[in-house]
């Protein structure tokens, strides 16, 4: 039974991909999982949600939450197009590469801060990136000027729209970025003390480990995967939103949680974040094909959470009754 309740986020993939192209081989004749449309659609979607929840992996696994990551993404969006801008639309390949280092760093910055508020000061993570959260939407739509800051770049452009051996390359980015995050968590000492933080905090303190260091790096991280997201947002779009990232804050923490990751930390794996967030891309984007309204995704994505919770209860209480 257990061992079912860890693969239910994989079964439910099946079942959902199962689901629409029977309704797309009944309704329309066509099918649904076997276009290349279809299938680059949901892969791209996908891509900006994992952007963003695969440093949250970390941090969730670790025992803490960050909120603030919709406008670390927001944040870079605007500092990169204004870097861009700035420069005009002539702008060669070195400026993009200064501007992504600009957008990355300010992204960076609010890490730290969580991490400092968090591990210095004591303060709840949810209460402590709250408060970034609010700090850096202001910060972004301020030195925006309460606009989207759009640009004119055809090396932006490029990068956010052009494919690598067929793949989408915010695709290639969110895998590979994926890939590096799944072997420091599995492979590392790193791995393994962020692990060890959310099951028994004070083991690892035990053992020697620097936590406030290792809980600085964890916030930092989940800020810089978040910035990569608004760095592609802005590659894609040619334009720089300080709102970027918010649509896709409850999407990115439910990939999380559906990918496995628990409540209370220690759980958590980044191929089921990376399950969690092609769910959300195939829900997203099926609902559309099946001609519902958009808002139908949030009615949705909230009940697979909400599924997502209650296997987590029950793994919690089969590995109770079995002690």
């Amino acid at each position: 039974m257990k061992s079912l309740l860890n693969a239910w986020s994989w079964l439910f993939l099946i079942l959902i991909l199962g689901f629409f192209e029977i309704y797309a081989q009944i309704e329309t004749g066509n099918t649904f999982l076997f276009r290349v449309y279809n299938l680059q659609s949901i892969a791209v979607a996908a891509s900006q949600i994992l952007l963003l929840a695969l440093g949250l992996t970390l941090v969730i696994v670790a025992g803490h939450i960050d909120l603030s990551i919709a406008f670390s993404s927001g944040l870079a969006s605007v500092v990169i197009a204004l870097v861009i801008r700035a420069a005009g639309p002539d702008a060669g390949w070195m400026i993009v590469l200064l501007a992504t280092v600009a957008g990355l760093l300010s992204a960076a910055l609010v890490g730290i801060v969580n991490g400092w508020l968090v591990a210095y000061l004591s303060v709840p993570s949810f209460i402590g990136t709250l408060g970034t959260y609010g700090v850096a939407r202001g910060v972004a739509l301020i030195i925006a000027g309460g606009a989207v800051v759009s640009i004119r770049n055809s090396y932006a452009r490029d990068l956010g729209n052009s494919n690598i051996l067929g793949f989408p390359i915010p695709l290639v980015a969110a895998m590979v970025l994926a890939l590096v995050c799944h072997y420091v968590l599995k492979h590392t000492r790193f791995g393994a003390h962020t692990y060890a933080l959310g099951a028994n905090p004070a083991s690892v303190e035990r053992a020697g480990v620097d936590v406030k260091r290792h809980l600085i790096i964890l916030f930092v991280i989940s800020a810089l995967t978040a910035g990569m997201g608004g760095l592609i947002y802005t590659f894609r779009f040619s334009a720089g939103a300080a709102n970027s990232g918010e649509p896709i804050l409850l999407y990115a923490v439910a990939a999380v949680f559906i990918g496995g990751a628990s409540l209370t930390g220690g759980q958590g794996t980044i191929t089921g974040t990376v399950i969690g967030a092609f769910i959300i891309a195939v829900i997203q984007f099926g609902l559309v094909f099946s001609g519902l309204p958009p808002y139908w995704q949030f009615v949705a994505v909230g009940l697979v959470i909400i599924i997502a919770v209650l296997v987590d209860q029950s793994k919690d209480r089969i590995v109770g009754g079995k002690a």
